[in-house]
């Protein structure tokens, strides 16, 4: 079935991964993991192989890609160890008052979906004002994760949430509950008069540390692990095992309703983020391990998104995208299962580890038949933040802006131009910068200078072992004075930073980026993004939020049966 499309506005699929690292995938090196459906998008289409994610982390790079905005302009950065939405009743959110490309899509025509995960908030102010959610940042329809997929969701994957916070908390519980026992036990047994009063307060403070541990921890699963379609909690807690199959009959049942008119989709899956599904049909398929066979789920489900756009016709009016969010996360690795997180090719470091190239380099790749040369390649600096001007460019929106720090990329895509618009980038960890990256005019080479770095541990590794993700704060970093400096062009891997003696720029490159950051610094905007429990969205009664998959599943089946008289 081939419609006839007269100068309509292009359609757009943008599909999004959730830790992928760009060495995951066959056309960016991999050898072992098999993604042909991902491959053939790139054959069809234009790759680019310096694509940047503005955060190494899910909230901060997704604000970004939305906005076409640095994350702190939005207030969605933090000081401190919290960095993300932790909580689905958390004091955070994209603010209502901040515009995403859907919003301005949605202004000029376009029907606008979002299938999968959120994670930047729901309320504001009290349980159902939905200020933070995707229905009102420019989202017509919303079907999947208002929060994400943790591990907490699946029962014996273990917890991912201030995992040192709980024992501490748990810890207390503990110590308090014995002292309270022996307290009791010697006042019964005579052995010492200990004053009723302070078992009184004892007993009380155990309640409340008990709580303090128990109640945001403990019932986790049950109130962040949701399924919403649009405003409405649809599963609570929701069901893992069958949660690829039915995002991507949302995200296909998306494109077959609004094909006859244009449409934007942001399908943003659950993959490959822990923990790893276990879908029959791909396990044990790969050639590395689980995490192989999620991905090779992922480039099956990319491969059956294209043959639904190619099915009805859509193919030459549709610019389909593909990206992650950041780097792959390594180190989510167990002994039982082995690597749970993602590799990043040549690139140093990953997921959550400042401006290290491995955790905000990302595939990127467009495929729109007609419009784009296939097998094109694109090696100049790009950003997930161009995403925004580029939509707005080609729904022919040509309203005044808001600062915007992302560029149009068509006349990139299209060889119009060889050189990008991104002479300067700038590398957020929280609200802090830590790295900048310049591409002077008139030359090949892309320095990057970093002024504080992560400490890997144990020493000499290649991540937070330790702690199981980097921080950026206090002890948790070292500062570089003078700044550490390396040529992406010759050394990718960023593995011989360069000197006075070994680069005749030096002194300019340092004077140059100071320039630039004095021009881009301007007053931070930070939240502390905490849990309040009276945000929490549910399905029935708070606390007691509830609703079995079986009872869902029956009701949609009297909703598609019911008689419409």
């Amino acid at each position: 079935m081939v419609k006839l499309i007269l100068h309509r506005k292009p359609n757009f699929v943008l599909m999004m991964v959730d830790d992928l690292g760009i060495g995951d995938v066959g056309c960016y090196g991999n050898d072992t993991i098999r993604t042909p459906n991902i491959d053939r998008l790139a054959s069809e289409g234009v790759k680019l192989t310096q694509h940047i994610a503005a955060a190494p982390l899910c909230t901060p790079s997704r604000t970004a890609f939305m906005t076409g905005r640095y994350a702190f302009r939005s207030g969605m950065s933090s000081s401190g160890r919290v960095q993300v939405l932790l909580f689905l009743g958390g004091s955070g959110g994209l603010p209502p008052s901040e515009t995403t490309f859907a919003k301005r899509l949605q202004q000029h025509g376009y029907t606008t979906g979002l299938v999968g995960k959120w994670h930047l908030g729901v309320n504001c102010e009290h349980r159902g004002d939905h200020c933070h959610h995707p229905n009102q940042h420019g989202f017509s329809y919303f079907y999947g994760l208002p929060f994400t997929l943790f591990n907490d969701c699946v029962p014996g994957e273990g917890s991912d949430i201030l995992i040192d916070l709980q024992h501490t908390l748990r810890n207390l519980t503990i110590m308090l509950g014995v002292g309270l026992f022996t307290l009791v036990f010697v006042r019964v047994c005579g052995l010492f008069d200990v004053n009723l009063w302070m078992l009184v307060a004892l007993f009380f403070l155990s309640i409340l540390a008990t709580a303090m541990w128990y109640v945001p921890f403990k019932l986790l699963p049950t109130w962040n692990c949701i399924i919403m379609r649009n405003q409405e909690v649809i599963e609570q807690p929701m069901t893992v095992e069958t949660l690829p199959q039915r995002l991507l009959g949302e995200a296909q049942n998306f494109i077959k309703r609004n094909a006859d008119h244009p449409f934007l989709l942001f399908f943003s899956l659950a993959h490959v983020h822990t923990p790893l599904f276990k879908t029959s049909a791909f396990r044990g398929k790969s050639q590395h391990g689980h995490y192989g066979d999620n991905l090779e789920e992922v480039d099956w489900i990319i491969g059956k998104m294209t043959e639904t756009v190619d099915s009805l016709g859509l193919a030459n009016n549709t610019l389909m995208y593909f990206t992650s969010d950041h780097g792959g996360h390594l180190e989510d690795a167990d002994s039982l299962i082995g690597q749970k997180g993602g590799w990043n090719g040549i690139y140093k470091g990953g997921k959550a580890m400042g401006g290290w190239e491995g955790g905000i380099r990302v595939p990127g790749i467009f495929r729109w038949p007609g419009r784009l040369a296939a097998g094109r390649v694109v090696d100049e600096p790009t950003s997930l933040m161009d995403l925004y001007p580029t939509l707005k460019y080609l729904a022919k929106d040509t309203q005044l802006d808001r600062q915007v720090d992302g560029y149009n990329l068509m006349p990139l895509l299209e060889g119009k131009v060889e050189r990008s618009e991104h002479e300067f980038m700038f590398h957020y960890c929280g609200i802090y910068l830590n790295a900048v990256r310049w591409h002077p005019p008139g030359s090949d080479s892309v320095f990057k200078v970093h002024f504080f770095t992560p400490n890997f541990s144990p020493p000499g590794a290649g991540g937070c072992y330790n702690t199981k993700i980097c921080l950026c704060h206090g002890e948790h970093v070292t500062h570089h004075n003078p700044p550490l400096l390396y040529d992406l062009y010759h050394d990718p891997s960023e593995s011989r930073a360069l000197t006075p003696d070994s680069e005749p720029r030096y002194a300019e490159i340092l004077e140059q980026t100071a320039k630039a950051v004095a021009r881009h610094q301007s007053t931070l905007l930070s939240k502390q993004i905490l849990w309040r429990p009276w945000l929490q969205p549910c399905c029935g009664t708070f606390p007691f939020c509830a609703i079995s998959h079986k009872f869902q599943m029956a009701l949609e089946s009297l909703d598609t049966h019911s008689d419409p008289e």
